[in-house]
């Protein structure tokens, strides 16, 4: 399995090494010719402004929605689901969201740096807690029909997917825990559907 971790900017790294450890043939995406080699992709955390600049930058705008429409599986986490959500608020204007998942998204809603934190979440398919990190975390403010919440932190949807579509508000690279990429790279490939509630949701568990 090739798995491409977009690499414009962000905690590209630490997901590269941790689908390594579970054997995936893991590289970076700076552009659309990497991205058509990937059989998955992982948007990473990191600043959701600077990385949708940088994709209109590289031409990877059209790339990205077309693997998206033919079902290529995609996991974003904290800035990653932003960049998938279908609204975003508190953004710019013009920051670049890839409607990919029927949700809403509120940026920095848990505080800034100096307010981020650890937890453990229950998390739907798993038998223990998942230790989640949290780092100027977004709050998924609204989840379509077609959008199941795989686990919440208070009542808000902290891990979701749809069809072949995963988006965490957490960074599961820094736990040191492989569950949520060995959930991810499970997920079979499916049309996302652009956020439309018909999308499939297919089985998902460990490899």
């Amino acid at each position: 399995m090739k798995v491409g971790v977009l690499a414009l900017q962000g905690a590209f790294a630490a997901h590269i090494e941790m689908l390594e450890s579970l054997g995936a043939a893991a590289f970076e995406v700076r552009g659309a010719e990497d991205l058509a080699e990937a059989d998955r992709l992982v948007i990473p955390g990191g600043e959701s402004t600077t990385m949708s600049m940088m994709i209109e930058r590289t031409g990877l705008r059209a790339a990205l929605e077309g693997h998206l429409a033919r079902g290529l599986p995609v996991l974003g986490t904290c800035a990653g689901a932003i960049l998938l959500a279908r609204a975003v608020q508190h953004g710019r204007g013009d920051q670049l969201h890839l409607g990919a998942l029927d949700i809403d998204v509120a940026r920095n809603a848990f505080g800034r740096q100096r307010e981020s934190f650890e937890v453990d979440l229950e998390v739907a398919g798993l038998h223990e807690p998942f230790h989640a990190v949290f780092i100027r975390a977004p709050r998924i403010t609204r989840v379509g029909e077609s959008v199941e919440v795989l686990a919440a932190l208070d009542g808000s949807p902290s891990l979701v997917r749809s069809g072949s579509v995963m988006a965490s508000t957490f960074h599961p690279e820094l736990s040191g825990d492989t569950r949520i990429h060995e959930l991810f790279c499970s997920v079979a490939p499916g049309a996302s559907g652009q956020g439309d509630p018909t999308g499939p949701t297919p089985e998902a568990g460990p490899t």
